[in-house]
């Protein structure tokens, strides 16, 4: 190139900020109506090409939902990226089938009760335009397979009911329990014998107006079919399952332990990681959530209630806990250990519960690990322990309500969190059915409040320097129980009953799904 046609292009900045629109919902509510605790959504997950959504409640039953927008045209989805065309078109899912993945049922060894309720939901690998999915509810995963099953059907016989004869080639029953057309010969059209007719006999050169009966597929239905159990391998609720890279095996993980397991085999699993002490009273911290890596096979972390993330290789050593931690690639990721320290006197009591992680996400890439725990969003660099690279603050002006937050069992709320597929913005929910969505690029200051409901610019939330009342005042209104909670002076919502726990972000496009109770609020921008 010549010099003189060199042009140095200007760098480029952070990212604008995304204008979000309402796309779709599914199961919305009237003002008013009641929701039945069965219908409230529990889990929800994309799969890899972003063409089917799974939604699990609290019921058992996992709902499918299919992407038809991009099938409208005839055009394939890679010539509609190439053409950038999907930015501009309105994402549109309709629901496609739903099962009943669990029940509920009694252990009767401990007299424990085991809640329908699904935990998780993982897609695996297609294979024959068939799709697999994982579920999962406090004790039991199961490995559903949904196809299309042709339904077939025998078409009628070819045959002219008003060229019949009383010698001729059809003769009906009189017998009105069997008006089945028949034979000549005694037989009826489906094969069973009528001895009413036997006295019919072929005319010469036999029936020209019979046709054979033809196969015909004229219905097609989704069949889900549970392929395998995996089950009795946890003694603690199941909080994550996660697929390994591999498409052969994947991980479960309670408050103790982390199995592995191979999808092809539902009566033996591996126990990588066991935090259980010897003595239950020695027990500090349990296991929160747990993750592959998305594309090493071997890596994978897991967080813990205390705050931290723990990196593990699988070839380091077959038991990756505590006890194994001279002989495991092992990195703690703790922020209270890596964050700036704690000013004299700012501890309290709930700075332990509010430091749970309650979720953690690879990015796509797997360089980066988006953590949440209550207050909080935390984007981690694998390379990097000494702390996080960015901190995200989702609902701080609820920090003078905790005492509230702790009365009502709020602050124990597991709140997931999603990264976008280029790895630029992430996103996690609060309360009063809010969802905030941040940029993570260098030099972004992208934070944006949204509210599931068509209209999600409808609410705004501001940090205010200050809590609007004294935070005396909030708790002897909660329990008093004369005022709902609701919108302070500074437009802060802190209403604890509605809360948004469950999102997922599209693989490849700027598109969330979100869930307020039994609803489903799907938005794109």
């Amino acid at each position: 190139m010549h010099g003189g046609d060199e042009v140095v292009a200007a760098p480029a900045g952070p990212p604008q900020p995304l204008d979000w629109k309402f796309s779709q919902v599914f199961g919305e509510r009237t003002a008013g109506e009641e929701v039945q605790e069965v219908d409230i959504i529990s889990a929800i997950e994309f799969d890899k090409t972003g063409d089917h959504l799974a939604t699990g409640d609290r019921g058992g039953r996992v709902v499918l939902f299919e992407r038809t927008d991009t099938k409208d045209h005839g055009v394939s989805r890679r010539d509609l990226e190439r053409m950038d065309y999907l930015i501009s078109r309105h994402p549109e899912f309709r629901y496609k089938t739903e099962f009943q993945s669990h029940e509920p049922e009694f252990d009767y060894l401990k007299s424990l009760e085991i809640e329908e309720k699904i935990n998780k939901i993982r897609w695996c690998q297609t294979a024959n335009s068939a799709l697999f999915l994982l579920s999962t509810n406090d004790k039991t995963i199961k490995f559903w397979k949904v196809q299309e099953k042709k339904v077939k059907k025998i078409s009628d016989m070819n045959l002219d009911p008003s060229k019949a004869v009383g010698n001729g080639s059809i003769a009906s029953s009189s017998n009105s329990s069997s008006p089945k057309p028949c034979l000549a010969n005694g037989s009826s059209l489906d094969g069973s014998y009528n001895s009413l007719s036997h006295d019919f006999s072929f005319p010469p050169g036999g029936l020209p107006s019979l046709h054979l009966p033809v196969v015909t597929s004229q219905e097609t239905n989704l069949v889900a079919r549970c392929r395998r159990v995996y089950g009795h391998a946890h003694d603690y609720h199941i909080n994550s399952i996660s697929n390994n890279s591999d498409g052969e095996t994947f991980i479960s993980a309670d408050d103790l332990r982390i199995n592995l397991w191979n999808l092809e085999i539902s009566n033996q699993s591996f126990n990588i990681v066991d935090v259980k002490p010897a003595n239950m009273e020695d027990l500090t911290e349990v296991i929160t959530s747990a993750e592959f890596h998305p594309t090493h096979c071997n890596m994978l972390a897991y967080s813990s209630s205390k705050g931290s993330i723990r990196l593990i290789d699988l070839r380091q050593s077959a038991l990756c806990d505590s006890h194994a931690k001279l002989q495991v690639f092992y990195l703690p990721f703790n922020a209270n250990r890596f964050e700036e320290p704690e000013a004299p006197g700012s501890r309290s009591f709930f700075t332990e519960i509010i430091a749970s992680i309650s979720d953690i996400k690879f990015a796509k890439d797997g360089r980066y690990i988006l953590s949440r725990d209550y207050m909080t969003l935390k984007l981690w660099d694998i390379n990097m322990d000494s702390g996080p690279v960015a901190t995200f603050q989702v609902h701080e002006y609820l920090r003078p309500k905790l005492c509230d937050l702790y009365e009502n069992d709020s602050i124990f709320d597991k709140f997931e969190c999603c990264l976008s597929g280029d790895g630029l913005r992430v996103a996690t929910g609060s309360y009063s059915n809010l969802f905030r969505v941040f940029g993570c690029a260098p030099g972004s200051t992208e934070a944006t409040t949204l509210e599931a409901s068509k209209n999600p610019m409808r609410r705004q939330v501001q940090t205010p320097s200050r809590p609007s009342r004294p935070l005396s005042s909030i708790t002897r209104v909660v329990r008093r129980g004369t005022e709902t909670p609701g919108v302070d002076a500074n437009g802060n919502s802190f209403d604890f009953t509605t809360k948004l726990l469950h999102l997922a972000w599209h693989p490849t496009e700027n598109s969330i799904a979100c869930a307020a109770a039994n609803s489903l609020y799907m938005y794109y921008a």
